[in-house]
């Protein structure tokens, strides 16, 4: 249930970038990583063989640390956890570096999706982990072996599986694991000053003690741990609480990359306890490697999807659990799509959406509601509405679409959209605006002269068949490229 636990791996993992660029002595960072709970697993690749790193970042609906040691009641009454134990994996996101370490990518997995597992057949993803634990620490137990040891196997065995369920349902082979419980995202958190997330609604929702405004805000830990974990009265359920994770996951990389976070010893100190207190790696990671290689990311150059759903309100075979279905052949060609575009440095397109782009529209003609038809059409395309009305700059000859750059995203699909129009640079325009200025020659979508809408489709494809009323649409693609995080359900 936790999305948020594999915020605070990509937070922990990420500062340790911050803890060698702030120029704290080699031996302190080997203590940070020293101190840190390493397991095995006979599922993992053997690291960038492929040409990238990938990592899976597992959060553990769990009510202990990384070294089974149950949380207080203190702690579980602020985290408003409750006291079930529970071994559910309801964060689970692939991360791949390229080699060239130029761009990052993190793909996550509905927990519901419907997928088959390794000696489970068709379950639930989030449960795959804790189901073949205990059937493992079980058949031990019952064979004579110490329930320590039982336990120590069959967490072992839970891992295992679900790294090849993951493999199996994405097509990538996973090289490293980090998984992390619920305490450490709202440590990881509080240590960083914080997340800033925005919210298009205000929400409030009792059960995960969501009580937002609309926009901008800054969080804390158990704040952020109640805006990741809510997922009743979103409008797309489950698969809203999964972009909740990511935006804040964006948040909190962009602050690490782009250097954002404080360097105190203070801040440090609170950042390895944290991270030793909650997080478990496997072993014969070199952390120190992939932070070198994290250090050379530009923030725009992380994306964060996710897989394709066919319906986000299906049934399992037995018709008794509600489910995500998806389909693993779709899923392994969307997975190795993404990836190759992302490493071909395509993460600004990827992660477009109209609603990105406000279109103000104006008029240089003598046709009157010529710029508001012009608006209509574009905001049926997506685009939010910006201003409508004559133009009162200078005049133009020609039809055009005027944004800070010609290279504008925005622009171009706008100027697209409207039949080919060229893209003018103004340096008066600010990022994500875009003015269409409308001049005698224009016979575009919205003109009444032929001009009929464009075939031309947003640069994000669709997850499943439109026709198909159950299939939700494509969650948007966030990156960590920027200051203002982008507002969300």
């Amino acid at each position: 249930m936790f999305v948020q636990r594999v915020v605070r791996v990509v937070a922990a993992v990420l500062t340790l970038a911050v803890v060698v660029g702030t120029g704290i002595a080699w031996t302190n960072v080997r203590s940070f990583e020293d101190g840190i709970f390493h397991m095995s697993a006979a599922s993992l690749g053997k690291g960038g063989d492929d040409g990238a790193i990938d990592i899976l970042l597992v959060g553990l609906d769990s009510r202990t640390d990384a070294h089974g040691n149950p949380l207080s009641d203190q702690e579980l009454a602020t985290l408003r956890a409750g006291d079930d134990v529970a071994t559910n994996t309801d964060t689970i996101i692939l991360v791949r570096i390229p080699n060239n370490g130029r761009s990052a990518t993190a793909i996550s997995i509905p927990r519901d999706a419907y997928v088959s597992a390794p000696g489970l057949g068709k379950t639930k993803i989030n449960g795959v982990y804790g189901q073949t634990r205990e059937a493992k620490r079980a058949s031990l137990v019952q064979a004579g072996v110490s329930a320590s040891e039982a336990e120590a196997q069959g967490t072992e065995a839970g891992r295992d599986a679900l790294i090849k369920t993951v493999g199996d349902l994405t097509g990538v082979t996973v090289d490293h694991y980090a998984e992390i419980g619920l305490l450490g995202f709202a440590l990881i958190t509080d240590a960083l000053g914080g997340v800033e997330v925005c919210l298009k609604e205000p929400v409030f929702e009792p059960m995960s003690g969501a009580d937002f405004p609309a926009g901008r805000q800054q969080l804390n830990g158990p704040q952020a741990l109640s805006f990741v974990r809510q997922r009743h009265d979103l409008p797309r359920g489950d698969l809203d609480r999964v972009v909740r994770q990511q935006a804040v996951m964006a948040s909190l990389a962009h602050r690490i990359i782009s250097g954002q976070t404080l360097s105190s010893p203070t801040t440090l100190r609170r950042l390895e306890q944290a991270v030793q207190r909650s997080m478990v790696i496997s072993s014969g990671w070199d952390i120190m490697d992939f932070v070198q290689q994290l250090q050379k990311l530009a923030g725009g150059k992380v994306a964060f999807a996710t897989v394709p759903v066919l319906d986000g309100s299906g049934w399992s075979d037995d018709g008794m659990q509600s489910v995500v279905r998806v389909d693993p052949h779709q899923i392994q060609e969307w997975v190795a799509g993404l990836l190759n575009d992302q490493a071909a440095g395509k993460t600004e397109e990827l992660a477009y959406t109209p609603a990105k782009t406000t279109a103000s529209v104006v008029n240089d003609t003598d046709i009157n509601g010529l710029a508001a038809s012009v608006s209509e059409v574009l905001s049926a395309k997506g685009f939010t509405m910006g201003t409508v009305g004559n133009n009162k700059g200078g005049h133009v000859k020609s039809s055009q679409v005027r944004s800070a750059k010609t290279d504008d995203l925005g622009a171009q699909q706008i100027a697209t959209e409207l039949g080919g129009l060229p893209v003018v640079a103004d340096s008066s325009m600010g990022p994500g605006s875009v003015r269409v200025v409308l001049a005698n020659d224009y016979t575009g979508p919205g003109s009444g002269l032929g001009g009929g809408p464009s075939n031309q489709g947003t640069l994000v494809s669709n997850a499943g068949s439109a026709a198909d009323a159950n299939v939700p649409p494509p969650s948007p693609i966030l990156t960590a490229g920027s200051d203002n995080p982008e507002c969300i359900n």
